[in-house]
């Protein structure tokens, strides 16, 4: 796998760390108490700080599409429950509608997860790069080398005199690629041939553990951030309150407890990359709790112009309206069918054209109706036996030859 994993993984990683130890050395150089700053520790620490920063940035955008991926299963985890109890004898069926849920809510469970399979290779090949600085040992796939031959060996993009220098480097009196449980007789390799040590256990123990504190607090604390954002339903679930209990206990415990055998350039990695996810979180849930309230506030708009303003009667069609027309309909039926037609003394309320209202058309005010209609408000109404019916009139010509026949 070197063939993949040393041109896409390692080299690049090793590259960023060379070219911001580079800027920060020279810088350093221009700084009059700064002594030796190619071998500075502050500086080399610095450098792995602006490494992380750099991976983080560039790996932002997938970090926030992760956080959006569980927020959107979050959210559909109750209708997905649904369609489980709906369709739980019917594998088909549940894949179906499963998927057709998936695509309304623009939900893609492969373009979720590919964020975090980004992030995994990229930290393990940090932490390779990190602790390829000295070989000595057998810890992490460490080659076993001599504390000559790791003073002599390239590191990728490093080569030898480099690599010397971030052995030689001093944080606080520690070197940088030590760690609390390494033997003594690998000691040799952060000292040059033949010279005395110029550190003891206790100076790395001094240094170690406050970081590793910091590392186990802040990973507590970026797990309750988390967690505080998961949706009860989600919370209930008996799986995720294992996995809860994980993040908030056992990882940082984890790191306590196996931090005695981590470098100190991996313990400032994890300090700094535990600070960047709790700032990353704040802003992305920030934002997307902002992105709620402004998609709450449009909801409210839009019922509110659906409401009738105050003081204004909702306009609804009125029964008499519809009636009225009704009734101008059965009566222009009635009429070409050769039928009767109420009539009132004084005006008729359905009749030819140029003798009455148009059908369809609302009863004037004190207007009379047919026997039976309902009254519209304003009309008087019609009393059994006060109208007069007439039958409809006849068709000249045809009529009269078809009457003579039937003679």
């Amino acid at each position: 796998m070197s063939f993949i994993t040393d041109p896409l993984i390692y080299y690049p990683i090793s590259g960023i760390l060379w070219f911001w130890h580079k800027i920060l050395a020279f810088l350093g150089g221009l700084l009059p108490w700064v002594e030796s700053p190619d071998s500075n520790g502050v500086i080399w620490a610095l450098s792995v700080i602006f490494l992380v920063v750099t991976l983080r940035l560039m790996l932002f955008w997938p970090a926030a599409r992760q956080m959006r991926f569980s927020r959107k299963m979050q959210e559909m985890q109750p209708r997905m429950k649904e369609l489980q109890k709906r369709y739980k004898n019917d594998r088909e069926k549940l894949t179906t509608e499963t998927r057709k849920l998936q695509k309304a809510e623009g939900f893609n469970p492969v373009l979720g997860c590919l964020p975090m399979f980004i992030q995994i290779p990229v930290f393990l090949g940090l932490f390779h790069v990190l602790r390829s600085f000295n070989r000595m040992g057998t810890q992490f796939n460490a080659l076993g080398m001599t504390a000559e031959e790791t003073r002599n060996t390239g590191n990728y993009v490093f080569n030898a005199d480099e690599v010397q220098s971030f052995l030689d480097a001093r944080l606080f009196g520690a070197p940088l690629s030590s760690f609390m449980s390494q033997p003594v007789e690998q000691f040799q390799a952060f000292i040059q041939p033949g010279a005395v040590l110029d550190f003891e256990r206790w100076n790395i123990i001094l240094v170690a553990i406050p970081l590793m504190i910091v590392s186990a607090v802040t990973t507590h604390v970026n797990a309750r951030i988390s967690l505080s954002r998961q949706s009860p339903q989600a919370a209930a679930n008996p799986q995720a309150k294992i996995m809860n209990q994980l993040m908030l206990w056992a990882f940082p415990v984890g790191i306590l407890v196996t931090g005695a055998f981590w470098p100190m350039a991996i313990l400032v990695y994890m300090v700094t990359n535990n600070l960047w996810t709790a700032g990353q979180q704040y802003l992305l849930f920030e934002k997307m709790a902002k992105e709620d309230d402004e998609a709450a506030r449009v909801r409210r708009e839009e019922q509110k112009a659906l409401a009738p303003k105050v003081g204004v009667k909702p306009v609804r069609p009125g029964k008499g309206q519809n009636q009225g027309a009704a009734s101008s309909a059965a009566a222009g039926t009635a009429a070409k069918a050769g039928g009767t037609v109420t009539v009132d003394d004084d005006e008729t309320t359905a009749g030819a054209p140029g003798g009455g209202p148009e059908p369809g058309a609302a009863p004037a005010p004190g207007a009379k109706l047919a026997p039976g209609a309902k009254p519209a408000p304003g009309q008087r109404p019609q009393h059994p036996g006060s109208g007069k019916t007439r039958p409809a009139q006849k068709q000249s010509g045809s009529g009269k030859k078809k009457k003579k026949k039937k003679r």
